[in-house]
This record gives C-alpha cells, sequence and structure tokens, in this order.
C-alpha cells in the first residue's frame, strides 16, 4: 500500500503498511549529538543559548576527524531509524583544533559523506562560511577558529564539497559575515541551495538594528535577492511583514522545534506565514520526524491558546498537513525532487497500519514506542523492523567518543 492507494502484491511486499515520502531533513550539525543530555544543568547565572554555546564550543575544539565521523554516522543512523531519508548538513567544523586547515581543507567534511554512505542517508553538503563574531565585521573568537574561512578559503573548500556530495552554501548568519561577503557567497551559489542561521534570538535582532537599524530579515529581503533556493533557518523572532516578504520570495523556511525549544529560542509565528516550510534536526538533542512535528503543533498550541493550528482546509489532519508541508518545503531546501513521483528518488518510509491519516496521527502524537517499520533510501533497505542495519556498532563508537570527550 502507497500512500492508502493498493497495488498487487509482489514477493517480499511489505503487509499491512503505508508508505510515505522519506522526510528531509532540512538542518542538522551532526557532531553536536555528542552533546546531546549533557548541557541539561544549570549554572551561575541565566541560562540562554549563549551559554550553551560555550558548551558548544568546549566539545567542538576536542574534535578529531575519527570524532565526527562516528558522531555523525550515529546522528545519521539515528535519522533513518526516526523517519528522515536526507539531510542538509550544516557543516561549520572545518579545520584542526588549532585552527589550522588540514592538508585536504574538506577533511571534515569527506568524514560527513563517509558518515552518509555508511548510515544510506542522502546528504546535501553545507560548508559553511563564517569569519565574524559580530555584526559590522567583528574579529572571530578564538573559541570559533575552527570555523573561519576568508571568500578565497571558503571557494576552495566549496569546490572540494561538490566532489564528496550535492553542495550548496551556507553563510553563518549575518552577524558571520559582512555584506561584501554574503554577495560572493551568492554568486558561488548559483541556483544551488543557500541556508542561513537567521532572527534565532532576540539579542541577535537588537544587535542587527543597533548595527544597520533593520531588523535580520528585514536587512536580507533590503539587500540580497532572496529566491526560492534560499533556507531562512529559524527566523523565530520576525514580524508579519517579515513574514509576508519571506513568502513572496519563495524561500522556506526551516523550522527545528525540538532545538528551538531546547535551547529557549521562541516560537515562530506561524498563522504569520502563508509560504513553505520544512523541519529540521539541528543540535540533534532528540532525532525524529515525529518528535519535531509534534514539537511544532504543540508550541503553535501553547503560543496561540487553540488546537490544531497546522491543519489546514486541503488537509484537515494537522499530522497529514504538517508532513506534507514539510516534505515539499523540505525537498525544496536541499534543491531535490521531494514526495513519492516520478523522477524522485526511492526514498519511502513504512508505518503499520491500514489508514494513512490516522497512522500519521497516531506516529506524530499518540505513540511512545517508534513505529517506523522500514527505510529505503533510493532502493536501499536501510531500516528494517525500527532497526538500522548498523544501529549496534554504530552506538558503541559514538559512546566510546563521548566517554572520550567528558575525559
Amino acid at each position: 500500500m502507497i500512500s492508502g492507494v493498493e497495488e498487487d502484491a509482489r514477493p517480499h511486499d511489505e503487509a499491512g503498511a503505508i508508505a510515505l515520502p522519506g522526510m528531509p531533513n532540512l538542518h542538522s550539525h551532526s557532531f553536536q549529538r555528542a552533546l546531546a543530555g549533557l548541557t541539561e544543568h544549570r549554572g551561575e547565572g541565566r541560562e540562554n543559548f549563549w551559554t550553551w554555546r560555550d558548551l558548544m564550543y568546549h566539545f567542538a575544539l576536542r574534535m578529531n576527524p575519527d570524532d565526527i565521523e562516528a558522531v555523525a554516522t550515529q546522528a545519521f543512523v539515528e535519522m533513518l531509524e526516526g523517519g528522515f531519508s536526507a539531510v542538509a548538513e550544516f557543516h561549520y567544523l572545518h579545520h584542526a583544533p588549532d585552527g589550522k586547515p588540514y592538508d585536504d581543507i574538506a577533511e571534515m567534511a569527506s568524514r560527513l559523506g563517509a558518515a552518509a554512505a555508511a548510515a544510506g542517508i542522502d546528504l546535501t553538503l553545507l560548508p559553511v562560511f563564517y569569519a565574524h563574531a559580530g555584526f559590522g565585521g567583528t574579529p572571530p573568537a578564538t573559541a570559533q577558529r575552527r570555523f573561519i574561512n576568508d571568500i578565497g578559503s571558503y571557494a576552495r573548500l566549496h569546490e572540494r564539497c561538490q566532489q564528496i556530495a550535492n553542495t550548496g552554501v551556507a553563510p553563518h548568519s549575518l552577524r558571520a559575515v559582512t555584506p561584501e561577503e554574503l554577495h560572493a557567497l551568492v554568486t558561488i551559489a548559483g541556483a544551488a541551495p543557500l541556508h542561513i542561521h537567521i532572527a534565532e534570538q532576540t539579542a541577535e535582532v537588537e544587535d542587527c538594528v543597533a548595527w544597520s537599524g533593520l531588523r535580520p530579515v528585514d536587512w536580507l529581503m533590503r539587500h540580497v535577492p532572496v529566491a526560492a533556493n534560499w533556507c531562512l533557518v529559524h527566523a523565530t523572532h520576525v514580524t508579519p511583514a517579515e513574514c509576508t516578504g519571506m513568502a513572496a520570495s519563495g524561500a522556506v523556511v526551516g523550522l527545528c522545534p525540538v532545538t528551538e525549544a531546547n535551547l529557549g529560542d521562541g516560537i515562530f509565528p506561524i498563522r504569520d506565514f502563508s509560504g513553505k516550510y520544512g523541519i529540521g534536526s539541528d543540535s540533534n538533542v532528540l532525532i525524529g520526524v515525529a518528535e519535531e512535528l509534534r514539537m511544532l503543533e504543540y508550541s503553535q498550541r501553547l503560543g496561540l491558546r487553540q488546537r490544531n493550528v497546522m491543519a489546514t482546509a486541503a488537509a484537515r489532519s494537522t499530522a497529514t498537513a504538517m508532513f506534507q508541508g514539510a516534505v515539499t518545503g523540505g525537498a525544496q531546501a536541499l534543491g531535490a525532487i521531494g514526495g513519492l513521483a516520478v523522477g524522485a528518488p526511492a526514498n519511502i518510509v513504512a508505518l503499520a497500519g491500514d489508514d494513512p491519516d490516522i497512522a500519521l496521527a497516531q506516529f506524530v502524537f499518540a505513540t511512545r514506542a517508534p513505529v517506523v517499520k522500514d527505510v529505503w533510501v533510493r532502493g536501499r533497505h536501510c531500516v528494517r523492523d525500527g532497526r538500522h542495519e548498523l544501529a549496534e556498532s554504530s552506538r558503541k563508537r559514538f559512546d566510546a567518543v563521548v566517554r572520550k570527550l567528558l575525559a
């Protein structure tokens, strides 16, 4: 059964299952999976994104290429088990711990490619351009030394990444690039995916206003030709007018509800937005399609004090509406053909059940145990009966890395 439509049975077909398109994960920092659960304690002062970032830098400065590959493999295995079939890896941990480039400038990206190949997930590499610590070209901090490139070295990195996987461009944020650098990156990207963090934190919005007199999304729309190949990640703190501008541009808004909740970012104002959106696992604190969609809907319910906020006139089932929207927006953000369609890769997720709307609703809202039965990526059967073929071996490697980082 595919999307509720019965076909003639063939040998080895899945019985009693619903086949859905694999979900694109439009925003991931796979190395941060190693931090999951390790930052959930209060320090001396008020905890927020910026105090979390200090802890993240501590881990980032200690990880070597073998560590990156092991952690990414585990993250990608968990993504597949959770119903994701493709991932856009927003990759900024480029250089050696001392900040010097590896002999292969894309050494870390090549490890991500190896991890994706081992796990079987479709990979879009988004090498991140990061040059500054704040708006107006502020020099980078010492703790950011592994991230830093200039336009020349970034162009070499980007060219090398194209030999590894489907590749886009990712200016980290408006605070990490100058306007001149951003325009150069737009040229490098061409029609390829172009992703940027934007308006995630109130402090970022305030700093952007102090620098330019404009809010981040407003500044971007006025100064850069934002188009359908763009993904505006988070966009948490935006006005109704900015929502209208984003929708009109054709760009996808990349929502990462679990991470946005974990970091205390805020709630995206979905009722003001009529454009396309997708979902990502971002910091990978908890990985799964159902978890992201559930948090997306529940955060809206909490903020608006309403139910079934994400349902539409065309799809009155809330889970179905969100799933369809995220598949469409996620595929656009990755520059891919999405869904179960002619010309699209055979990326398929099988859920138990015989009614797509009911199965999806239970998957997103009402199931304690994982209900993803099987996952195929480009026809490769990666997950069988809920378990990835590398689940045990990958977890052992991952646990060893975490123990080393904590020593």
